[in-house]
């Protein structure tokens, strides 16, 4: 992975300060792809000149003309799986080679890091203030989610629990998520958590709501998903892995700064529901 790099350094003199840097990113490759020359910098206490020179001595205009170089060779070599392929035996077929070949690790790591960077470069601070307020100014919020969805959507709804009244899980042993819809209104949300294998009755859900005239926050993994079409404010993010099964850690970075929008747009009026909480929580031994 860091072939290349390496001949490069060997043609060139560089000074303390620049093998220093040099160091870093062969040892941190993966992470240096994403990471400013400003964080490079604070982490070896050198100063972002230092690490402007450093590139420019390898024959580069700048940080970003070497990161971008550095990048595209990355990803042409990460090994990750397709997410147009969504059958997970598949998926499974298609990974156990690649995974041999490589460094899982590190692989793994980088397939989450770009997951992260989707989330960012995909969704401005505008979508996520959007999708904030249609959750806040709505009087009962459901939250839609199906099998592996639905991890994400405990921790979603543990979250708003603590943020919102009215807050309502769709999935139970005696009842479907149609049956806890039927009475929907214009003046209700829901929050849609959809990614591969995308489910029918997750699209149903998101029909009745759309016909009942309630918002759709959805969270997906692109603009061409089943359910975006009916969705009020869309929020995509990647779930790329390098085996068989989606990767989630980016869907929950990504609930995660939804709520802190929301926590945001509440200030101060979650207080007394923490303490209550809190108070009640302390008398079972949880602290």
């Amino acid at each position: 992975m860091t072939e290349e790099l390496r001949a490069q350094l060997m043609g060139v003199k560089l000074t303390k300060k620049e093998k220093l840097i040099a160091e870093f990113i062969l040892d941190n490759f993966a992470e240096a792809c994403f990471i400013t020359s400003t964080e490079i910098a604070r982490r070896l206490q050198v100063s972002d000149s230092s690490v402007i020179r450093f590139t420019r001595t390898l024959g580069y205009t700048g940080f970003m003309d070497f990161q971008r170089s550095i990048r595209k060779t990355y990803t042409e070599r990460i090994n990750s799986v397709s997410d147009n392929i969504t059958i997970p035996s598949e998926r499974l077929k298609l990974s156990i080679g690649k995974l041999d070949q490589s460094d899982i690790m590190e692989s793994y790591f980088s397939n989450v890091l770009q997951n992260l960077k989707s989330c960012v470069n995909q969704n401005d601070s505008l979508s996520f203030e959007r999708a904030a307020g249609l959750i806040t100014g709505s009087k009962r919020k459901f939250i839609v989610t199906s099998r592996a969805n639905s991890c994400v959507g405990d921790m979603l709804l543990l979250l708003l629990k603590h943020l919102l009244p009215d807050v309502y899980e769709t999935s139970h042993p005696a009842l479907n998520v149609i049956d806890h819809l039927c009475d929907i209104t214009e003046n209700d949300c829901i929050v849609a958590v959809s990614f591969p294998r995308y489910s029918e009755m997750d699209l149903l859900a998101a029909q009745m709501s759309y016909e009942a005239g309630a918002k759709i926050v959805l969270i997906t993994d692109k603009a061409s998903s089943p359910l975006a079409k009916y969705a009020t404010q869309l929020l995509t993010v990647s779930v790329d892995s390098n085996t068989f099964f989606n990767s989630y850690v980016a869907v929950l970075f990504t609930i995660e700064l939804l709520c802190s929008f929301i926590s945001k747009k509440m200030g101060y009026s979650t207080e007394a529901k923490l303490q209550l909480i809190d108070k009640y929580l302390s008398k079972v031994g949880l602290f």
